[in-house]
């Protein structure tokens, strides 16, 4: 019988995600049973709420058990179909997971087209990254025509949408780096109007230069000094969408930092809005976020940069550097020919 692969969580990680804390096994590819689907997976696509998955403390999904394969959105083939909804050679948007190979019901697989767009962009900027920056940013973070708004990551796969869906909708857009290549790149190829590298002892100072007369969203996906540039700099009733704290994902346990105080009477004082949100909130926004997105990307307004690493064996060296900004642009690991 053909063999496929799979990466299992070995251990729960302390701190940092390690080597060890992946197993990488061979498993027999499985037979679909009635009404089941096989799937190929083509594309995995590696994301920062990973790490959460990782570990058992309180969250808003379940987390990966130890010995379970890791969770992931994928762009998979249907290999073999007792489904008359699906047929082989179908493309799918699945949760195959870090495998090669996976069964499924066919419950929860939408359709990808091909020939609309390349179709590892169903889990780029078509998909859950690109349905991030356009709720957080529409739906809470409501840019005006003027107004500053900052992003965090910006050469990421969410944040390098923010600052350009802020741009389509009249807005100064600041943008936060690693490094001058991706702070070149988020300028000069996205168009943002300014970026700063988050590695520049005078973050701060650089910060408030850009923005004199203050800042009124600020899209948050990293948190740490970051965010604590950021703050002082908040206009009255500014907005702050959170969907994730990248810097803050390897230090659970921890107690409430010595400036939380500080930050709740500047809450009050500036009456900030500040929402954490997860893009399933958002869900009934799907169509919306299609309709606009594919149009924009199809006119150039927006434009992505996907970072690639070859078969699922790199998979969980590819996740450790994302952790750590290693990436630039969308993380995907291909694990297997893209005959699309």
């Amino acid at each position: 019988m053909s063999q496929g692969k799979r990466i299992v969580l070995a251990a729960r990680p302390v701190g940092e995600p390690k080597p060890e804390n992946f197993r990488l096994e061979e498993c027999p590819i499985p037979t679909p049973g009635a009404g089941e689907v096989l799937l190929r997976t083509i594309w995995l696509s590696l994301d920062p709420y990973m790490r959460g998955r990782m570990s058992d403390g309180p969250s808003y999904a379940q987390p990966v058990p130890v010995g379970g394969v890791m969770e992931a959105g994928t762009v998979s083939e249907v290999i073999a179909s007792n489904n008359p909804a699906l047929t082989k050679g179908d493309i799918v948007l699945s949760r195959a997971g870090w495998q090669t190979h996976a069964i499924s019901d066919g419950k929860g697989l939408a359709k990808i087209d091909p020939k609309i767009a390349p179709i590892s962009t169903a889990v780029g900027v078509l998909g859950m990254p690109g349905m991030t920056a356009y709720t957080g940013l529409l739906d809470i973070g409501k840019p005006q025509p003027g107004e500053t708004v900052v992003v965090a990551a910006a050469s990421g796969a969410v944040g390098s949408a923010v600052g350009q869906i802020a741009k389509i909708k009249g807005a100064r857009a600041i943008g936060i780096a690693g490094g001058k290549e991706k702070c070149d790149y988020v300028k000069k190829e996205l168009g943002f109007d300014d970026c700063l590298d988050h590695r520049d002892p005078d973050l701060a100072a650089k910060l408030k230069d850009a923005c004199p007369k203050g800042i009124d969203v600020y899209f948050e996906n990293v948190g740490g000094a970051v965010f604590e540039a950021v703050f002082p700099l908040l206009n009255a009733f500014a907005r702050v969408p959170v969907c994730g704290l990248i810097s803050e994902y390897n230090n659970f346990g921890e107690t409430s930092p010595k400036w939380a105080g500080k930050m709740m009477r500047a809450v009050l004082t500036k009456r900030l809005t500040i929402r954490g949100f997860i893009v399933s909130d958002f869900a009934a926004r799907h169509g919306d976020f299609l309709r606009d997105m594919s149009q924009w990307v199809r006119e150039g307004k927006v434009k992505h940069k996907e970072f690639v690493t070859e078969g699922l064996d790199s998979a969980p060296a590819a996740f450790m550097g994302l952790l750590k900004g290693a990436n630039f642009g969308k993380q995907l690991v291909r694990v297997g020919p893209d005959k699309a």
